[in-house]
């Protein structure tokens, strides 16, 4: 049995960030700024300008998620902070938020590819949902993606997908699309 641990991502395990990451940026260059930037801002900054971006936040102080290790190696991330650290969520008509109370959000799982399918997508997500408990929130909200077949390209499943949430338990509260469903874990 693996032994498995979590840090918040801060300067002192940025290497480990950019290890997980690996040169391309984990999915095409987004270095998850995806839900950060302006889709312009986004797509000219694909690659170095957003691994730049996510630097400057970590940098700030503000973390912007957390990396599960597994025997010491950085294995899998998890894109989990307050709504508003997502502007473009924020912007959203599909996602919208349902109301004023305040809300952390799950945007992005991303799993090393030789730890896929050692279930550390639940495993991160248990962890997100201690990480948000830690730091006084209440509610988490994810947006999964609802596939259409079995073979999804890992580009298209980065939020992850409704069994792995229902597993977490998270609850649906909506399904917005053919395609997208909102799903919230309120904590005690």
């Amino acid at each position: 049995m693996s032994e498995i641990k979590i840090a918040p991502l801060t300067e002192a395990n940025w290497h480990d960030f950019e290890q997980l990451f690996g040169t391309k940026g984990a999915y095409g260059g987004c270095w998850c700024m995806w839900w950060r930037l302006s889709r312009k801002e986004f797509e000219k900054g694909q690659g170095k300008q957003n691994k730049s971006a996510m630097h400057e936040i970590v940098r700030s102080g503000v973390v912007p998620g957390i990396i599960l290790y597994t025997d010491g190696q950085p294995a899998a991330w998890c894109s989990v902070a307050p709504r508003e650290s997502y502007p473009t969520l924020e912007r959203s008509r599909l996602l919208k938020r349902r109301d004023d109370r305040p809300t952390w959000v799950i945007v992005c799982l991303f799993v090393d590819r030789k730890y896929r399918r050692r279930k550390l997508g639940l495993a991160v997500i248990k962890e997100a949902i201690q990480f948000v408990r830690e730091n006084g929130g209440s509610r988490i909200e994810a947006y999964p993606t609802i596939p259409k077949s079995k073979n999804v390209p890992p580009v298209s499943s980065y939020m992850g997908f409704p069994e792995l949430f229902r597993a977490a338990g998270f609850e649906e509260v909506a399904v917005v699309s053919p395609s997208r469903m909102i799903m919230e874990y309120r904590i005690a």
